[in-house]
């Protein structure tokens, strides 16, 4: 089983949209087939959660960009060893130059303790990378949950929990240094399931509300997805960090196995989605990099909504029509 989450960048000239491809599943083509299946699809970009040896053998050559996991079980090792981080990118980077790398990504939603193996873990694969001759050709990150958000609308008034903000503050001033992104999993869905921004309608969700939902100063917000962003930087900006973009590294729409998941509603956002990120936000105008969770089904995970936020079943069959290649 390989681990790959592909990311969909459209063709159009100012989106950036990804397609997360996650593998929790024991039904999925191979890895060549896959990749295949991106290029046809216009989608110019990958996350692969892990380094998976045939998933990146399909892609040397192909100039799909690649953001490569960390997994969560090995930072504490990469954190108390910097020869253990020189090690591991040996083999899972150096190994494979034809593969065009784009972001290490430094664990994916890391919580409790291990959120103090992230930064140490960080800084030895930048080291690793500088020692390589690859320090300025990939950015050295970690993707954040939705959860470690406490405020989400307004956008200016973005904040992190509190239980977040001691492990994200030299995370971020990490990434202000270094120049890279924090990357950020952010799911209008669950603000709409969870109520975590309060009973909006669903519209505003899919990116269908007819006008402006929430007014924030200057700024109209007709979709949660732009308010999500905006809430993070804000969030960045309060810890006093200045600088450091944030690209969406999941985003999806379930469309079977609880409440609002359907296929028209998964549709419609992913979609909308696709239409939209390349206008930016209203506090930020220009593209936003994004990654929709999933490439497919995956029947590994547990029953309800987990299992059904593919664009495509495991037969390689659509789930629903949607197109990456904007004119």
């Amino acid at each position: 089983m390989y681990n790959l989450q592909g990311t969909t960048t459209t063709t159009a000239r100012d989106a950036s949209v990804g397609g997360c491809y996650g593998m929790s599943a024991n039904n999925l083509p191979p890895a060549s087939t896959v990749i295949s299946m991106l290029r046809d699809n216009g989608i110019t970009s990958v996350r692969l959660y892990a380094p998976d040896s045939a998933a990146l053998a399909a892609l040397g050559g192909t100039g799909i960009s690649v953001m490569v996991g960390v997994p969560n079980n090995v930072l504490a090792d990469l954190a108390t060893s910097a020869p253990a981080a020189a090690a591991w990118v040996r083999t899972n980077i150096q190994a494979h130059p034809a593969v065009s790398f784009q972001y290490l990504v430094v664990g994916n939603e890391v919580a409790g303790g291990d959120t103090r193996f992230v930064v140490p873990a960080m800084e030895n694969v930048h080291s690793a990378l500088a020692a390589a001759g690859l320090g300025g050709a990939i950015n050295v990150t970690t993707a954040i949950s939705q959860a470690t958000m406490a405020v989400h609308v307004p956008p200016s008034a973005g904040e992190f929990t509190n239980e977040s903000k001691p492990f994200l503050l030299p995370v971020l001033q990490f990434l202000e240094r270094t120049g890279a992104p924090l990357l950020a999993n952010l799911y209008p869905y669950f603000v709409y399931t969870y109520k975590a921004a309060g009973d909006l309608d669903v519209s505003f969700m899919l990116f269908t509300a007819p006008g402006t939902v929430v007014q924030d100063g200057e700024y109209g917000y007709q979709n949660m997805f732009d308010a999500s962003v905006d809430a993070v930087h804000a969030a960045v900006e309060r810890l006093g960090v200045s600088g450091v973009d944030v690209v969406v590294s999941e985003t999806g729409w379930p469309s079977a196995g609880g409440e609002a998941a359907s296929v028209e509603n998964a549709r419609t956002y992913n979609q909308n989605l696709v239409n939209h990120v390349g206008k930016g936000t209203p506090r930020r105008p220009w593209k936003v990099e994004t990654y929709v969770f999933a490439m497919f089904n995956e029947n590994l995970k547990e029953n309800g909504v987990e299992q059904n936020w593919g664009l495509f079943y495991p037969s390689t069959d659509r789930v629903y029509p949607i197109t990456f290649i904007l004119n």
